[in-house]
């Protein structure tokens, strides 16, 4: 029987990401707009405490078990920054390219250029569960000088994966998915699940 899970995010690129890759454990990812889930600020100063209030958000509010991803871009040059603020980097009312502009306004003459993408991963069974599975991933890479490719979303026209030669936005999905920080924390988190059936 296919179980439902509530996935806390009204990111349509991570759902599909998320959806596509948890597929072969027979569970049946819904986003949580699905359910009518406002999104919840995020009040948290890391990852792991945005991700863990998004999945309690939404296992509350639908009885549901819950995923929820908090991720983002960390450049070292920068402090960790954009960090936490990856999705709102240029303001509230960011987008990609305003996000992407930003970035690299503020990296100009900067030489050290070395960056990751990380995902946190947090899997609530219910919105009191002490003990949420949390799972972490880290995408290693460069920031480039210029945008490169048009797939993908976020800021992976910048990331340049040295060991293809490209950027993450001229990766195929399933490329992408195979080594991104998304696809290791998620291979974690298909591991840990797959001990608890």
């Amino acid at each position: 029987m296919t179980q439902q899970i509530v996935l806390a995010s009204g990111n349509q690129g991570k759902v599909n990401e998320l959806c596509a890759m948890l597929a072969p454990l027979n569970l049946e990812v819904l986003p949580q707009s699905h359910f009518n889930v406002e999104e919840v600020p995020e009040t948290g100063t890391t990852f792991v405490e945005n991700a863990i209030i998004k999945a309690r958000h939404a296992a509350k509010i639908t009885g549901l078990p819950a995923i929820a991803d908090d991720s983002g871009l960390v450049v070292s040059a920068l402090n960790g920054a954009p960090g936490i603020y990856s999705a709102r980097y240029a303001g509230s009312d960011a987008n990609d390219g305003s996000n992407i502009d930003k970035l690299l306004s503020n990296m100009h003459n900067i030489e050290n250029r070395d960056a990751y993408f990380i995902c946190v991963l947090v899997y609530m069974r219910h919105a009191d569960d002490p003990t949420p599975i949390i799972c972490e991933g880290r995408w290693h890479g460069t920031i480039t000088h210029e945008r490169h490719g048009d797939g993908g979303f976020g800021y992976d026209p910048v990331f340049w994966v040295s060991e293809l030669n490209c950027s993450s936005a001229e990766l195929s999905k399933a490329d992408k998915n195979a080594i991104s920080h998304r696809g290791l924390a998620l291979k974690q988190l298909l591991t840990s699940l797959t001990q608890e059936k």
